[in-house]
């Protein structure tokens, strides 16, 4: 029987490289049997739809522009989908060991309980593959049955980021099947800088916030952030009080999570970074929330998205390679 045929996808900046395609010769998979298409633009929701509407493959996948994966990850990919229930896969987006200091206790902050929380699995290879919901499942990394996809009216072009946690919390609830397989993880960097952190968790928040007032599905635990914020810029109001209390027993909290996670990856010069990026990670997600949520109360609409060019790298009409 013949290998479902796949679509991959990129969504890149004009002019930007793409690694994830070079790493993609080297994939164990029909050559005939898959296209990579590079959908250029500056709105991400948009590029990937207007390539899934040109995709010829039976299977979407959806890798950013620096996903690296392994040889076998087609594969792995194609047999989940041999179970009609199952609409989506996908697995963990993990920090190469090349990375900077930086970029890997950010890894790690994110791949723990403290910084990813509930969504830590999308940091980490953990388990066994398994049912899951939105949670676990992230966009640089993601699978879906293409007509499905295209059932469901693909992403919500006004959300970026979120905008595959807004469709895939609405195939849940309708029941569609959702697969997070650690086997399928690929390797990013994380942002290099504490700016681009800062951004990228201001934007986070944003997202969540314009995906809650979208789908109207409330996750309380989502709103901490911003309630923490709010409560820490109140502390100066309230000097010498025990106001002050739940603040010194969050910064104990960081201290002591930092030194067990610095020592449990036998990393020392992560100590001083962790606490720092998981303040970061809180404050500036919860200020993300504030954002959206008052933006989106202020009537602010989505800029347009502007035009997609789409290109090939490698069709599905590519002969195949026989065999050595």
């Amino acid at each position: 029987m013949n290998k479902p045929t796949i679509s991959i996808i990129i969504p890149v900046k004009p002019g930007f490289s793409v690694t994830a395609a070079q790493r993609l010769a080297a994939v164990e998979y029909p050559r005939d049997r898959y296209e990579i298409i590079v959908a250029e633009g500056y709105s991400p929701s948009r590029q990937r739809n207007a390539a899934v509407a040109q995709a010829q493959g039976e299977i979407v996948c959806f890798l950013d522009d620096d996903s690296l994966t392994a040889p076998d990850y087609l594969t792995v990919v194609a047999g989940h989908f041999e179970s009609p229930r199952v609409t989506a896969v996908g697995g963990p987006s993990l920090t190469p060991a090349s990375d900077s200091i930086l970029q890997r206790s950010i890894g790690t902050a994110l791949a723990s309980a403290l910084g990813g929380g509930g969504m830590r699995n999308r940091y980490r290879a953990q388990g066994e593959a398994r049912l899951t919901n939105d949670s676990e499942l992230i966009l640089c990394n993601l699978s879906f049955r293409r007509e499905r996809f295209l059932a469901f009216g693909g992403l919500d072009e006004r959300l970026y980021p979120n905008e595959e946690n807004e469709l895939l919390d609405r195939m849940q609830h309708a029941g569609e099947g959702l697969i997070h397989d650690p086997r399928l993880a690929v390797f990013r960097s994380q942002r290099p800088t504490w700016r681009l952190l800062c951004r990228q968790f201001l934007n986070y928040g944003r997202g969540r916030a314009e995906q809650t007032i979208i789908s109207r599905r409330v996750r309380p635990v989502s709103l901490l952030p911003a309630l923490f914020l709010a409560y820490a810029l109140l502390v100066p109001l309230f000097p010498g009080s025990l106001f002050l209390l739940p603040l010194a027993c969050y910064g104990l909290l960081l201290l002591v999570v930092s030194a067990g996670e610095a020592a449990r990856a036998r990393s020392l010069g992560m100590f001083p970074r962790l606490p720092l990026i998981y303040a970061i990670i809180h404050l500036a997600y919860g200020a993300g929330l504030w954002w959206g949520a008052l933006g989106a109360l202020a009537g602010r609409r989505p800029k347009p998205g502007g035009e997609v060019a789409l290109r090939q790298v490698k069709g599905l009409n590519d002969p195949p390679v026989a065999a050595e």
